[in-house]
């Protein structure tokens, strides 16, 4: 690897996490050129009618340390 990379690399070390994932998702969208533009207003499009099914009684919610228990316990 070139220095500059190498230099680079050492500062990253160096920052806090929030800072390392910020500058991950930077790099990740900049790589990502299948990224649809509209994929944010979609998600959230996802989000307005998931939460008016749930209003509504059509769905119910589950939370967030129940859901990740049962992920964990697939992924076992």
């Amino acid at each position: 690897m070139s220095t500059q990379f190498e230099e680079i690399q050492r500062q990253v070390t160096n920052l806090p996490p929030n800072e390392k994932a910020a500058l991950a998702r930077q790099l990740i969208e900049e790589l990502d050129q299948t990224c649809d533009g509209d994929v944010e207003q979609l998600w959230l499009d996802e989000a307005r009618r998931r939460f008016e099914a749930y209003l509504k009684g059509e769905i119910e919610a589950h939370s967030g340390d129940e859901v990740m228990q049962r992920v964990r316990a697939r992924l076992s």
